[in-house]
């Protein structure tokens, strides 16, 4: 296929033509030495945009959820978690791995969690025999609850809540841009009552590479060693930094017209038959459907979508996902509305 419509994720991205000129040019040196200059900017300027005393450049958004994972918690104890959460569902096990804990789920109403939920997990001066809680992680926006977002205020009175009981708390913030856009309010808000926060580089920001870990400066000291254990040191790095720059400057502009696609996308399925979507759930960039259709599941309707043309991702036997972003744009969302009503009326037997 000459030209795939790929609506797998946010992270299909290419590089932009800024990126690629600003890779080929870049400064740089041995970071595990701190002598990348381009690293080092990109830390500077990630730390003070979010009003945060020091940032880390890492290779994943995994790496750097489970670096503030193993920094705020200690062995045998638990993590406070949203039932569809990333750290949960998505990270291999990789807390009980690294850092000797478990993940307690609390179910979220559209993958929002509340302080009295979040409380009623939480094992505070529990009997000895009862793990303890250890760690309270949120996720803003929330990947697997179709991109919906935290309003400040209940990510405060979260953060406030664990704090009083003398609880840490870490922000799984991959598309913290899409969700400051949603909120109509700047990151540095969002991270404020966090402990550390974690954003990525490569989803809607478009860059080919990398996330970052925002704390305090002890924080921040304490999770380079960690970094460098789980096999984070980097050299030359600053050939991917200087893309990363460029996508913390330029890219939140145009997330808008990420959300506005996301919209028509909804809108569109909404008016299929066979498809169930509330369009009004649709907060930022990802787009999460149900079939209703008893002829379809979501693996004959992905295979079909492909022989189109069109990559998208079943995240259940009857229910898609399908993610806008840079390089996808309103006329392939109207070709996507078009297939899938195309293939839809005919079945998957190709016969209407």
């Amino acid at each position: 296929m000459e030209k795939w419509i790929d609506l797998r994720s946010d992270t299909v991205t290419r590089p932009t033509e800024a990126m690629r000129r600003a890779m080929a040019a870049a400064e740089v040196g041995d970071d595990v030495y701190f002598e990348d200059p381009t690293v080092n900017r990109l830390q500077e300027e990630a730390a003070a945009l979010f009003e945060k005393e020091a940032a880390l450049f890492v290779p994943s958004g995994t790496m750097g959820n489970q670096i503030c994972v193993r920094l705020l918690t200690r062995p045998g104890t638990e993590v406070v978690v949203e039932e569809r959460s990333h750290i949960y569902n998505y990270e291999m096990g990789a807390a009980a791995m690294l850092s000797g804990v478990t993940l307690r789920p609390v179910a979220g109403e559209n993958g929002r969690l509340g302080w009295e939920e979040v409380r009623a997990a939480i094992h505070h001066r529990a009997p000895y025999y009862v793990t303890p809680t250890s760690l309270v992680a949120l996720e803003n926006s929330h990947n697997m609850a179709g991109g919906t977002v935290m309003s400040i205020e209940e990510m405060r009175t979260i953060c406030d809540g664990a704090r009083a009981l003398g609880l840490p708390t870490h922000l799984d913030g991959a598309r913290i841009f899409n969700a400051a856009l949603a909120l109509g309010r700047g990151v540095a808000e969002i991270a404020r009552p966090f402990e550390t926060v974690m954003f990525c580089l490569s989803k809607g920001l478009g860059a080919p590479i990398g996330s970052m870990i925002v704390g305090s400066k002890p924080l921040i000291d304490a999770a380079v060693s960690l970094r460098k254990l789980l096999g984070g040191g980097m050299r030359q790095v600053g050939v991917v930094a200087a893309a990363g720059l460029i996508a913390l400057r330029e890219s939140p502009a145009r997330l808008a017209e990420d959300h506005a696609k996301a919209n028509r996308l909804a809108s569109g399925l909404a008016e299929l038959p066979g498809i169930v979507i509330d369009p009004e759930r649709v907060e930022t960039n990802i787009v999460i459907f149900d079939l209703s259709d008893d002829r379809w599941a979501t693996d004959q309707l992905s295979a079909a979508l492909r022989s189109e043309g069109i990559l998208a991702n079943g995240i259940g036997p009857r229910r898609m996902r399908m993610v806008t972003h840079a390089d996808v744009g309103f006329p392939q969302i109207e070709e996507t509305l078009s297939t899938i009503a195309r293939l839809l009326e005919r079945g998957p037997d190709g016969r209407a």
